[in-house]
Protein backbone atom coordinates (compact mmCIF):
# COMPACT_ATOMS: atom_id res chain seq x y z
CA UNK A 1 0.00 0.00 0.00
CA UNK A 2 1.25 3.24 -1.15
CA UNK A 3 0.82 5.83 1.76
CA UNK A 4 2.56 8.96 -0.16
CA UNK A 5 2.50 9.96 -3.62
CA UNK A 6 5.38 8.22 -5.51
CA UNK A 7 6.28 11.93 -7.11
CA UNK A 8 6.16 13.57 -3.53
CA UNK A 9 9.68 14.65 -3.05
CA UNK A 10 10.59 14.54 -7.15
CA UNK A 11 13.49 16.83 -7.22
CA UNK A 12 14.14 17.45 -3.72
CA UNK A 13 17.73 17.14 -2.37
CA UNK A 14 17.62 15.32 0.83
CA UNK A 15 20.94 14.64 3.48
CA UNK A 16 20.13 11.51 5.51
CA UNK A 17 23.26 11.24 8.50
CA UNK A 18 23.51 7.89 9.72
CA UNK A 19 21.92 6.67 6.33
CA UNK A 20 23.94 3.30 6.21
CA UNK A 21 22.13 1.49 8.47
CA UNK A 22 19.39 1.19 11.20
CA UNK A 23 16.29 4.21 10.49
CA UNK A 24 18.33 6.12 8.70
CA UNK A 25 18.73 3.60 6.41
CA UNK A 26 15.07 3.06 5.85
CA UNK A 27 15.00 7.15 5.80
CA UNK A 28 17.29 7.53 2.84
CA UNK A 29 15.23 4.39 1.17
CA UNK A 30 11.75 5.87 2.02
CA UNK A 31 12.28 10.01 -0.25
CA UNK A 32 14.12 8.03 -2.81
CA UNK A 33 10.99 5.66 -3.56
CA UNK A 34 9.18 9.15 -3.43
CA UNK A 35 11.57 10.96 -6.11
CA UNK A 36 14.26 12.42 -4.13
CA UNK A 37 17.87 13.01 -4.77
CA UNK A 38 19.61 11.29 -1.36
CA UNK A 39 23.16 11.80 0.06
CA UNK A 40 23.43 8.94 2.60
CA UNK A 41 26.19 9.68 4.48
CA UNK A 42 27.78 7.23 7.61
CA UNK A 43 29.71 4.18 8.10
CA UNK A 44 30.92 1.10 6.09
CA UNK A 45 29.31 2.51 3.10
CA UNK A 46 30.30 -0.60 1.32
CA UNK A 47 28.00 -2.63 3.42
CA UNK A 48 24.57 -0.57 2.87
CA UNK A 49 22.31 -1.99 0.66
CA UNK A 50 19.47 -0.38 -1.27
CA UNK A 51 16.95 -1.65 -3.67
CA UNK A 52 18.12 -0.96 -7.37
CA UNK A 53 16.71 2.31 -9.42
CA UNK A 54 16.85 4.81 -6.16
CA UNK A 55 19.21 7.89 -6.78
CA UNK A 56 20.83 6.96 -3.41
CA UNK A 57 24.59 8.60 -3.61
CA UNK A 58 26.52 7.07 -0.46
CA UNK A 59 29.20 8.95 0.92
CA UNK A 60 31.75 7.62 4.34
CA UNK A 61 31.53 9.91 7.03
CA UNK A 62 32.34 10.36 10.47
CA UNK A 63 29.96 12.99 11.38
CA UNK A 64 32.06 14.14 14.02
CA UNK A 65 34.85 15.30 11.51
CA UNK A 66 34.51 18.71 10.96
CA UNK A 67 36.49 19.51 8.29
CA UNK A 68 34.88 16.19 6.48
CA UNK A 69 31.58 17.59 7.32
CA UNK A 70 32.43 21.13 5.96
CA UNK A 71 33.60 20.43 2.40
CA UNK A 72 30.79 17.79 1.97
CA UNK A 73 27.85 20.54 2.71
CA UNK A 74 30.32 23.27 0.78
CA UNK A 75 29.44 20.90 -2.56
CA UNK A 76 25.56 21.40 -2.05
CA UNK A 77 24.01 24.90 -3.29
CA UNK A 78 20.86 23.74 -2.06
CA UNK A 79 18.83 21.18 0.85
CA UNK A 80 15.39 20.57 0.80
CA UNK A 81 15.70 17.88 3.97
CA UNK A 82 18.60 17.60 6.27
CA UNK A 83 17.43 13.93 8.77
CA UNK A 84 20.57 14.11 11.39
CA UNK A 85 20.24 10.22 11.72
CA UNK A 86 23.58 9.53 13.02
CA UNK A 87 23.95 7.97 16.51
CA UNK A 88 25.35 5.74 19.00
CA UNK A 89 25.49 3.93 22.43
CA UNK A 90 28.22 2.41 24.41
CA UNK A 91 27.79 -0.16 27.30
CA UNK A 92 30.47 1.75 28.81
CA UNK A 93 29.14 5.16 29.22
CA UNK A 94 30.24 5.65 32.53
CA UNK A 95 33.65 6.50 31.70
CA UNK A 96 34.43 9.36 30.71
CA UNK A 97 36.13 8.98 27.28
CA UNK A 98 32.89 7.32 26.26
CA UNK A 99 30.53 9.98 27.38
CA UNK A 100 32.15 12.37 25.57
CA UNK A 101 32.19 10.36 22.59
CA UNK A 102 28.95 10.08 22.66
CA UNK A 103 27.64 13.41 22.92
CA UNK A 104 29.66 14.46 20.18
CA UNK A 105 28.58 11.90 18.13
CA UNK A 106 24.39 12.29 19.17
CA UNK A 107 24.45 15.79 20.11
CA UNK A 108 27.37 18.11 18.77
CA UNK A 109 27.44 16.79 15.46
CA UNK A 110 23.82 17.50 14.97
CA UNK A 111 24.05 21.14 16.09
CA UNK A 112 27.15 21.63 13.67
CA UNK A 113 25.71 19.84 10.85
CA UNK A 114 22.44 22.08 11.07
CA UNK A 115 24.30 25.27 11.50
CA UNK A 116 26.45 24.24 8.46
CA UNK A 117 23.32 23.00 6.45
CA UNK A 118 21.04 26.23 7.08
CA UNK A 119 22.80 28.02 4.37
CA UNK A 120 21.63 25.60 1.68
CA UNK A 121 18.19 24.54 3.41
CA UNK A 122 17.51 28.17 3.08
CA UNK A 123 17.37 28.25 -0.55
CA UNK A 124 14.60 25.48 -0.56
CA UNK A 125 10.93 26.41 -0.81
CA UNK A 126 9.92 23.85 2.15
CA UNK A 127 13.21 23.57 3.91
CA UNK A 128 12.98 20.99 6.97
CA UNK A 129 15.41 19.58 9.58
CA UNK A 130 14.61 16.42 11.18
CA UNK A 131 16.45 15.08 14.16
CA UNK A 132 16.16 12.05 16.27
CA UNK A 133 15.54 12.40 19.88
CA UNK A 134 14.43 9.05 22.02
CA UNK A 135 12.20 7.69 24.81
CA UNK A 136 15.08 7.82 27.09
CA UNK A 137 14.83 11.93 26.50
CA UNK A 138 12.64 11.53 29.51
CA UNK A 139 13.03 8.33 31.02
CA UNK A 140 16.87 8.16 31.59
CA UNK A 141 19.12 4.98 31.85
CA UNK A 142 21.19 3.70 34.44
CA UNK A 143 23.39 1.99 31.50
CA UNK A 144 23.21 4.70 29.02
CA UNK A 145 23.69 8.08 31.12
CA UNK A 146 25.39 9.53 28.03
CA UNK A 147 22.61 8.45 25.43
CA UNK A 148 19.80 10.08 27.66
CA UNK A 149 21.84 12.98 28.03
CA UNK A 150 22.38 13.25 24.63
CA UNK A 151 18.59 12.77 23.47
CA UNK A 152 17.20 14.68 25.91
CA UNK A 153 19.35 17.76 24.54
CA UNK A 154 18.26 16.76 21.32
CA UNK A 155 14.46 17.97 22.17
CA UNK A 156 16.52 21.40 23.91
CA UNK A 157 18.52 21.60 20.53
CA UNK A 158 15.25 20.81 18.00
CA UNK A 159 13.55 23.45 20.09
CA UNK A 160 16.16 25.93 19.78
CA UNK A 161 16.79 25.70 16.24
CA UNK A 162 13.27 25.83 15.26
CA UNK A 163 13.40 29.32 17.24
CA UNK A 164 16.71 30.45 15.21
CA UNK A 165 16.04 28.69 12.03
CA UNK A 166 12.32 30.50 12.07
CA UNK A 167 13.36 33.49 9.84
CA UNK A 168 14.72 31.34 6.79
CA UNK A 169 11.49 29.36 6.99
CA UNK A 170 13.28 26.68 8.08
CA UNK A 171 11.44 24.31 10.37
CA UNK A 172 13.07 21.96 13.14
CA UNK A 173 11.24 19.24 14.78
CA UNK A 174 12.14 15.67 15.81
CA UNK A 175 11.10 11.85 16.06
CA UNK A 176 11.19 10.43 19.44
CA UNK A 177 11.36 6.35 18.04
CA UNK A 178 10.66 3.50 20.84
CA UNK A 179 11.90 0.16 20.46
CA UNK A 180 12.96 -0.14 16.80
CA UNK A 181 13.90 -3.24 15.18
CA UNK A 182 17.34 -2.39 13.52
CA UNK A 183 20.78 -3.91 14.62
CA UNK A 184 21.31 -1.41 17.35
CA UNK A 185 18.97 -3.48 19.44
CA UNK A 186 19.90 -6.99 18.36
CA UNK A 187 21.82 -7.95 21.90
CA UNK A 188 18.86 -6.69 23.51
CA UNK A 189 17.07 -9.53 21.62
CA UNK A 190 19.68 -12.17 22.78
CA UNK A 191 18.81 -11.55 26.36
CA UNK A 192 15.87 -13.06 27.21
CA UNK A 193 14.81 -11.57 29.99
CA UNK A 194 15.22 -7.92 28.93
CA UNK A 195 13.95 -8.39 25.59
CA UNK A 196 10.60 -10.31 27.07
CA UNK A 197 10.05 -7.79 29.87
CA UNK A 198 10.66 -4.52 26.76
CA UNK A 199 7.53 -6.83 24.98
CA UNK A 200 5.74 -7.09 28.35
CA UNK A 201 5.36 -3.27 28.81
CA UNK A 202 4.87 -2.81 25.36
CA UNK A 203 0.82 -2.13 24.34
CA UNK A 204 1.11 -3.43 20.88
CA UNK A 205 3.23 -6.15 22.15
CA UNK A 206 6.04 -5.88 19.32
CA UNK A 207 8.54 -4.18 17.81
CA UNK A 208 8.71 -1.09 15.66
CA UNK A 209 9.51 -1.11 12.05
CA UNK A 210 12.63 1.26 10.80
CA UNK A 211 9.52 2.12 7.66
CA UNK A 212 7.39 2.99 10.22
CA UNK A 213 9.69 5.95 11.68
CA UNK A 214 10.57 6.37 7.82
CA UNK A 215 7.01 7.26 7.35
CA UNK A 216 6.48 9.84 9.93
CA UNK A 217 9.83 11.22 8.99
CA UNK A 218 8.86 11.96 5.21
CA UNK A 219 5.61 13.23 6.40
CA UNK A 220 7.18 16.45 8.53
CA UNK A 221 9.53 16.83 5.46
CA UNK A 222 6.25 17.09 3.38
CA UNK A 223 4.08 19.99 2.74
CA UNK A 224 1.25 18.35 4.66
CA UNK A 225 3.46 19.52 7.73
CA UNK A 226 4.45 23.07 6.55
CA UNK A 227 3.14 24.58 9.73
CA UNK A 228 4.22 21.73 12.27
CA UNK A 229 7.92 23.32 14.13
CA UNK A 230 9.68 22.65 17.19
CA UNK A 231 7.46 19.06 17.77
CA UNK A 232 8.62 15.85 19.41
CA UNK A 233 6.56 13.26 17.56
CA UNK A 234 6.86 9.84 19.12
CA UNK A 235 6.81 6.73 17.62
CA UNK A 236 6.83 4.23 20.12
CA UNK A 237 3.18 1.97 19.79
CA UNK A 238 2.37 3.95 23.17
CA UNK A 239 5.08 2.43 25.25
CA UNK A 240 6.06 5.38 26.83
CA UNK A 241 2.19 6.30 28.44
CA UNK A 242 1.97 2.51 29.62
Amino acid sequence: MEIFNTTIFKNKIVVVTGGTSGIGQAVSIAFAQKGAKVWALGLQTDKAVYPAGLDIETVEMDVTDKTAVDQFFSKLDRIDTLFNGAGMGSISEHELDTYRKVLEVNLTSVFYISEVAAKALAKSDNPSIINVSSLYANFGSAIAPAYSCSKGAIDQLTFSHALSFAEAKIRVNAVAPGWIDTPLIQPLKDIPEVFNGIMQRSPMSRLGKPEEVANVVLFLASDAASFINGTIVKVDGAYSIF
